[in-house]
């Protein structure tokens, strides 16, 4: 089943002799439970690709459809409530809450939402990251790994029906790197969680289903 499709997506800042195109007419599709890694050198146009993906940016041209929604279609507003439900963002750097605890981090997005906190729920997330002793600990009390699990849970809560990781290794030792690889290769399998990985490190990417390659803004 396919759950996202990529359609002649172009992305251009500037004009005239400023002119860059990050993307031009990038066209593709991934199905329901696929774990797919994006790879290419910096400035190849991959962040702007999985940022256009996850509606935290417009195109200049083209469409993206996540599970049958035309994401682009929609009002900033309706897009905002759209991608907090319906994709799960992880970023190199965490992006916690520096004043919010580990639980807390986690179950943000439903707070945002003013949804009620599953304790069995978060009891299995808190399992699942191997976080439970942590819990209560501030980010700034977390290794850089514990960070990115965190974030990592906090992508996972709602059930989204895509997870975007951002180089979610790229500030991470080889050790940690290992651990948060072998975490979003356990979420794909045995929660059928759909991922779309940036990563430059072509070791890293042979863990995902398929690897697509992208340079100077097209599909190599």
């Amino acid at each position: 089943m396919e759950i996202l499709k990529v359609e002649n997506l172009t992305k251009i800042y500037g004009k005239d002799s400023t002119k860059v195109v990050a993307l031009d007419h990038v066209s593709f599709t991934v199905e329901k439970g696929e774990f797919v890694a994006i790879v290419g050198a910096s400035g190849s146009g991959k962040s702007t690709l999985l940022h256009l993906i996850g509606g935290v940016d417009r195109p200049t041209s083209g469409k993206v459809y996540i599970d049958g929604v035309d994401i682009f279609a929609l009002d900033d507003d309706k897009l905002a409530i759209f991608r907090r439900r319906q994709v799960g963002l992880i970023y190199q750097f965490y992006n916690l809450i520096p004043i919010l605890n580990v639980e807390e981090n986690i179950t943000l997005p439903l707070a945002l939402d003013n949804r009620a906190v599953n304790k069995a729920k978060i009891e299995e997330m808190l399992d699942l990251l191997a976080l439970k002793s942590r819990r209560n600990h501030l980010p700034n009390e977390l290794s850089g790994g514990q960070q990115q699990k965190t974030s990592i849970g906090r992508a996972l809560i709602t059930n989204p029906t895509l997870i975007l990781a951002d180089e979610p290794t790229g500030n991470l030792d080889s050790k940690s790197s290992d651990e948060i690889v072998a975490l979003l290769k356990k979420t794909n399998k045995e929660l059928k969680q759909t991922i779309i990985m940036i990563t430059h490190n072509l070791e890293i990417a042979q863990c995902a289903d398929r690897i697509i390659k992208i340079e100077d803004g097209h599909l190599a």
